[in-house]
């Protein structure tokens, strides 16, 4: 494709190195603005779930006051129930209460790391065992 006077026309096709070079550029380029989606992303992620944590603890709060204020009525439930002349003893019935479950979870919790104590993987342990031993037969 040569024009009328012998020179190459305007539009000539690029050489092979030039189409690489565009290519490769314009394959940084979408690298480059994949990875700056992938952070604006992630920042829009990170500050949801921070404001989502903030919100779970102010919820925590709550529900510690609430527990307070259930234990508070429920002293004064024991207080009414039985006819106490003290109201201090109906305080006494819902500490009990509670030192009785404190008990019996702390006595599970105990029960469950004796269970898990020391941390080691047994299955993946086993597994090795079982992977080197076969390893050892297929050497033999």
């Amino acid at each position: 494709m040569t024009s009328r006077d012998g020179a190459p026309p305007a539009t000539a096709e690029k050489t092979l190195a030039e189409i690489v070079n565009e290519v490769t550029a314009k394959a940084t380029l979408l690298v480059h603005e994949e990875i700056e989606l992938a952070k604006a992303e992630m920042q829009v992620k990170v500050g949801r779930l921070a404001k989502g944590a903030a919100l779970g603890a102010a919820a925590g709060v709550f529900m510690v006051f609430v527990l307070i204020y259930l234990l508070h009525a429920l002293s004064w439930f024991f207080y009414d129930v039985f006819n106490f002349n003290q109201v201090w003893l109906g305080y006494a019935i819902t500490t009990g209460i509670l030192l009785v479950l404190g008990v019996i979870v702390g006595l599970l919790a105990l029960r469950l790391v004796r269970r898990g104590t020391p941390p080691t993987p047994e299955l993946a342990i086993e597994e090795a065992r079982r992977t080197r031993e076969t390893l050892e037969e297929a050497r033999h």
